[in-house]
């Protein structure tokens, strides 16, 4: 949905349907990508809220805004984040979506935990945007041209940074497999 979709009336009463649906459309994967940049639901929450109560703001100044409107909200997302991490101590952020299984191997099971720890840790210790353009790239499964509008860079500057990124995190697995097992 572009921006514009969203009309006001000759009294400035904004299209409460369209913005409920944007609020449907956008703000799981919103949720999905703060939570996993914070590490903390109730801070995810939280930004995923000021975000929008952020956006509705700027629509009720009667903000012409143009352009992707879902790359538009994770840059304010993206913002907010970086906002409280001046702000805060950075803390462990990916989460696992895996359960385990009633009827599971229990083995397979810890060694699943163990490597989502060690992906945890080493995305931790990255630069912050080139987390992110791991995080959106192969977790939201976003185009290079979207990261690109989010982190307001040049698709081939993403391109170049993704590629970094995956050499650093490669490194830092390797780094962790040698000394668990050296």
């Amino acid at each position: 949905m572009r921006m514009d979709a969203i009309r006001t009336t000759e009294h400035q009463q904004l299209d409460r349907q369209a913005l409920i649906q944007i609020y449907r459309d956008h703000s799981p994967g919103m949720y999905r990508y703060a939570y996993r940049m914070l590490g903390d639901q109730g801070l995810a929450e939280d930004c995923v809220s000021d975000t929008f109560t952020r956006y509705i703001g700027l629509l009720r100044q009667g903000r012409q805004l143009e352009g992707n409107l879902q790359a538009y909200l994770y840059r304010m997302v993206h913002n907010w984040v970086v906002d409280y991490y001046r702000k805060h101590t950075p803390t462990e952020t990916l989460e696992s979506d895996a359960h385990p299984a009633p009827d599971g191997n229990p083995e397979a099971d810890v060694h699943e935990r163990q490597e989502t720890e060690a992906l945890r840790t080493a995305l931790a210790r990255l630069p912050h945007e080139q987390r992110m353009v791991i995080e959106l790239r192969y977790i939201e499964e976003w185009s290079h041209s979207k990261v690109a509008k989010i982190l307001g860079k040049t698709v081939d500057a993403t391109r170049a940074l993704q590629y970094r990124a995956l050499a650093s995190l490669r490194q830092l697995l390797e780094e962790r497999e040698e000394q668990y097992h050296g």
